[in-house]
């Protein structure tokens, strides 16, 4: 029995070995794809987003707010021909009062927007980092997130995944200190040790960590193919800038003249 598990022993190892640097190399790509998913969240899309509200949000909310007062009227039109289809007279409170349930949700588009524009003056009055305080931030802000991200680490206590929403808050406020506490808290995930059911673990957590990086890298397409990431290239350049500014003022217009046209069909149709 001695000899046949001895023998085992030598079969087990290369391929405890082999399993375990595999396993060890997709913690490490995927701890790198998460800080660069979080750097795309927090960092990137959010500097982003406040180059372009600072740049255009404000003739952005002006021409959205013009284009639902166009849309409120032409709907007006169409509630009181109704009416008069039916050789009603239009009750001007009632449809008013429709018009306020039609249109609820443009209005709250409409506060998202002023919220928009807040965060990003707030974050435009932030404290920027040095180059070596930044690098600092990110070396920590990774060594936690292979420590505590739970899809890395899919045995960690409450605790644990608390501390890491506390890590994430201060990674997306930029604050060192809290990321240098943390760090110091954490220690890198230790492998079991040689055995049948370590084989089986790690071949569960190959598989389990492959499937988890397959969805990561799609989660980042999808980040970088939508707004604010897809105005990367407008926010660098002046020109793009103009020309969209240039591009809301003329719809602006456009939805301006339709104003007084449907002001002046309401008051054609109430005479």
């Amino acid at each position: 029995m001695v000899i046949e598990s001895q023998s085992s022993n030598i079969i087990l190892f290369p391929k405890y070995e082999e399993l375990k640097s595999e396993v060890e190399k997709l913690r490490a790509d995927l701890s790198k794809l998460y800080f660069e998913y979080d750097e795309l969240r927090f960092v990137i899309c959010p500097n982003i987003e406040m180059q372009y509200m600072l740049a255009l949000g404000s003739l952005e909310y002006k021409l959205f707010e013009t284009q639902c007062k166009m849309l409120r009227l032409k709907r007006k039109v169409e509630l009181i021909q109704a009416k008069l289809n039916q050789q009603e007279k239009p009750d001007i409170s009632e449809i008013e009062e429709q018009l306020d349930e039609e249109f609820a949700e443009y209005q709250d588009l409409l506060e998202i927007q002023i919220e928009a524009m807040n965060e990003a003056l707030d974050r435009s009055k932030g404290e920027i980092l040095s180059d070596e305080d930044e690098k600092e931030l990110k070396d920590l802000y990774r060594k936690i997130v292979k420590a505590l991200h739970s899809d890395l680490n899919p045995d960690l206590s409450e605790a644990e995944i608390d501390l890491f929403m506390n890590a994430v808050e201060a990674y997306k406020n930029a604050d060192l200190n809290a990321i240098r506490i943390i760090a110091e808290m954490v220690d890198d995930g230790e492998f079991p040790d040689e055995s049948d059911n370590a084989l089986v673990y790690l071949t569960k957590e190959r598989d389990r960590l492959q499937a988890l990086i397959e969805h990561i890298e799609e989660e980042i397409c999808i980040t970088k193919d939508c707004f604010p990431y897809n105005m990367r290239e407008i926010v660098k350049d002046s020109a793009k800038i103009e020309e969209m500014k240039q591009e809301f003022k003329h719809l602006q217009k456009l939805y301006e003249e339709e104003i007084e046209l449907y002001k002046a069909k309401i008051a054609e149709m109430l005479e």
